[in-house]
């Protein structure tokens, strides 16, 4: 996104179908949201489905970049790369979050991976012990955070992977795991990674000390960025993390608290840039879908027709 495209304000995580979520929202007034959208018109729809890999955050942030976004192939980590001034390249990349797989008789689910309060220098370790293994498939590991590696490699380029956001707190549905030609290396990979895992003296360390083992791994962020895509500037481009621990945690108070929040920080500051003459963009993002409102085709025959008056908040986000 260009400097000259002003602000574009992306908010993951803005509704979702679960009905407390719809009842917290119900109790929202959100007061400088709302005189903002009054300013706005609605620009862009897109429509998506809960089950999809990727997230609607997601999806938008590929357009804002310049690419169209495939279904589990928007190449997140590559972009990651070229936007901290490396060299992303052509290759595959993906993101490895060490993750606590709790497996009932029937189904597998994803714990959420600060459940784990993994460290630096246990992850470190994680790391080292498992790298071996990618690298007879071509994979390059690099530590980033405890919760995040970085991972190189053509196994990475035509692989769909699903989002981290769309699995943390679920049940891993079959859909929602590598598959296709590009995906057997990495679920042998996976298997041989959980075998590995429950013989580590680490994760018996862990256990003694009340942590929970880390037993497996999440690919994410799969996918290369095409021949001669360019770095386009950051700057405007804002995505708000504020709702988005919240709703994982099906926190609804925090969630609900959250808005609050961002209603009183940069409802005001958005206000004021569209105010300026600066063009403004809100893309609010549930679960499945996501609204973009903009201030560049609001023209004097919205703002004084008062369209958005009387809508309410819930109203407003509703199918997304």
């Amino acid at each position: 996104m260009a400097v000259s495209d002003g602000v574009h304000l992306i908010v993951p995580f803005a509704h979702c179908r679960a009905e407390p979520c719809r009842e917290a929202l119900r109790g929202l007034a959100l007061p400088n949201v709302r005189k903002l959208l009054r300013r706005l018109v609605l620009e862009a729809t897109d429509e998506g489905d809960p089950h999809s890999l990727s997230l609607p955050h997601e999806r938008v942030l590929a357009r804002a970049h310049g690419l169209q976004p495939v279904d589990g192939l928007i190449p997140l980590a590559a972009l990651q790369v070229l936007q901290s001034g490396g060299e992303a390249g052509t290759e595959g990349w993906a993101w490895i979050t060490p993750a606590h797989w709790r497996v009932g008789q029937d189904h597998i689910d994803m714990g959420h991976p600060q459940a784990l309060q993994l460290d630096g220098d246990d992850s470190q370790a994680l790391l080292a012990a498992m790298q071996p293994y990618f690298a007879e498939d071509g994979i390059t590991l690099a530590y980033e955070a405890p919760l995040r590696w970085l991972a190189r490699g053509d196994a990475f380029r035509n692989l769909p992977s699903a989002s981290l956001d769309r699995v943390i707190g679920q049940r891993i549905a079959n859909a929602w795991m590598p598959s296709g030609p590009a995906a057997g290396p990495l679920r042998r990979l996976q298997q041989e990674m959980q075998m590995l895992l429950y013989t580590l003296p680490l994760n018996d360390e862990r256990e003694r000390g009340g942590l929970l083992p880390v037993n497996s791994f999440w690919i994410s962020g799969t996918g290369a960025l095409p021949p001669g895509h360019p770095p386009r500037p950051a700057n405007g481009l804002q995505v708000t993390p504020y709702l988005r621990d919240a709703a994982l945690h099906d926190d609804w108070h925090a969630w609900a608290e959250a808005w609050r929040q961002l209603d009183a920080r940069d409802g005001p500051r958005l206000l004021a840039e569209a105010e300026h003459g600066t063009p403004v963009r809100l893309t609010l993002c549930g679960d499945a879908s996501a609204r973009t409102w903009s201030s560049v085709a609001a023209g004097r025959w919205h703002r004084m027709a008062g369209w958005f008056g009387s809508t309410t908040v819930a109203d407003l986000m509703e199918g997304l």
